[in-house]
């Protein structure tokens, strides 16, 4: 293993987790990170690509929830309205009460059957469930003075977190909380009851940056090796992602020399965890009818997690491409094949007819709906197997490398 690597790969590991602070989008550990790439791929004589993009960050602030002299713990849900409100308390558990109830300035309590997934935010092009924009429609029309949230685990959606922000959507502006559903069994007993609720979340308009760094003329095929920056507030944010940036970084390094019959593209995806995935739109409109340029996407999420193999998963890859990929792989220990998912940057490609390989780790895809980590202070640089990073880059070089040999 190449111990320079090594080493500078551990370096940025402790920038992006320990340094630079929370990098959630618009928020200054955010800037910080990319300004980190911006100086680190600069370095290695990659030509950037820098396009502002406009962000909400937000505060958290408290909650202090009572009825009846009770209090409740509860948080404020991600990028909501703070809000002071007194109201009864009307309990619903299924669509069809939602449907049925009156529910107009009350403190509504969303739990059970309906609160079992986390909402996709309501203007999300990706993934938007009939079922979850019938609940916002019927929500925003109802409009109740807070909506609180009784959740446990739904990784899938939600990451590793436990209870699970069920509203995650600064374009909905109904004030929301959430709770356990432990604690929402308790609340439940009070139905028709006057709620106290006090939050003091706050938006904050802010800036974020999306980066491409550029190797080749403009002309060429692209190549674009993809990893998102951004990472939940509450989380260092290791294995998700920062380990996709340290790859990148060191590709900067690997292909500093690159002369290939392709242009070459490393983009660091400003807003894979954000409800606006606001770097990722702004991408899609810059490509806009430039798709069938694009030769394949290489997309790194979830990488280096120090139990089991790193994975390549493959999605509409061509036969020769396939096969180069498989041959580098085999020339190392703990890679492998993985199976598909879809929970990633990877998806935009896959959606725009582009073919897309996903990097991440067997721990990772194979446990997807039941960890309990991403999306949590868990995710910690004492996860991260680093030598795993200088790895996946060395092999991501080559495949680089060799995919000029094919002729298009």
């Amino acid at each position: 293993m190449n111990k320079t690597l090594t080493a500078k790969a551990s370096h940025y590991l402790n920038t992006l987790c320990n340094e630079t602070g929370n990098r959630s989008v618009g928020s200054p550990g955010n800037i910080k990170a990319t300004e980190f790439f911006e100086e680190i791929v600069s370095q290695s004589g990659w030509s950037i690509e820098k396009d502002r993009l406009d962000v909400m960050d937000w505060l958290p602030g408290s909650v202090i929830l009572t009825v009846n002299g009770n209090s409740f713990t509860a948080q404020a849900s991600p990028y909501s309205k703070g809000c002071s409100v007194e109201a009864e308390l009307v309990p619903v558990s299924d669509i069809d009460e939602l449907e049925a109830a009156d529910i107009e300035s009350k403190a509504l309590l969303l739990y059970g059957d309906i609160a079992k997934e986390q909402l996709m935010p309501k203007n999300f092009v990706f993934y938007n469930p009939g079922s979850h924009q019938r609940i916002v429609a019927l929500l925003e029309k109802k409009n109740p003075a807070v909506i609180i949230c009784a959740t446990g685990r739904n990784s899938a959606l939600a990451g590793g977190a436990s209870p699970f922000p069920m509203i995650e959507d600064g374009d909905f502006n109904i004030p929301s909380v959430y709770m356990t559903d432990i604690e929402g069994e308790q609340l439940l007993k009070f139905r028709g009851k006057t709620v106290k609720l006090q939050s003091t979340a706050e938006r904050v308009d802010s800036q974020a940056y999306n980066l491409t760094a550029s190797k080749g003329d403009a002309a060429l095929k692209r190549i674009i090796i993809s990893a998102h920056i951004d990472a939940k507030k509450g989380t260092p944010g290791a294995i998700d992602n920062a380990t996709g940036v340290i790859i990148l970084l060191l590709l900067s390094e690997l292909l500093s020399d690159y002369t290939g019959d392709n242009r070459i593209e490393l983009t660091p995806f400003n807003g894979e965890d954000y409800y606006g995935v606001t770097g990722q739109m702004d991408f899609i409109r810059k490509n806009d009818g430039k798709f069938s340029d694009i030769l394949l996407n290489i997309n790194i999420d979830g990488a280096a997690y120090f139990e089991g193999d790193t994975a390549f998963s493959f999605y509409e890859i061509p036969g020769p491409f396939r096969e180069i990929v498989l041959d580098e792989i085999k020339k190392h220990t703990a890679v492998s094949e993985g199976p598909q998912w879809p929970q990633g940057d990877h998806s935009i490609f896959i959606q725009y007819g582009v073919p897309a390989i996903a990097l991440s780790s067997t721990w990772f895809t194979e446990n997807m709906e039941i960890q309990d980590i991403t999306h949590t202070e868990k995710d910690r640089p004492e996860i991260v197997d680093i030598s795993k990073t200088v790895q996946a880059a060395e092999i991501i070089s080559e495949i680089v490398k060799r995919l000029s040999s094919i002729k298009q």
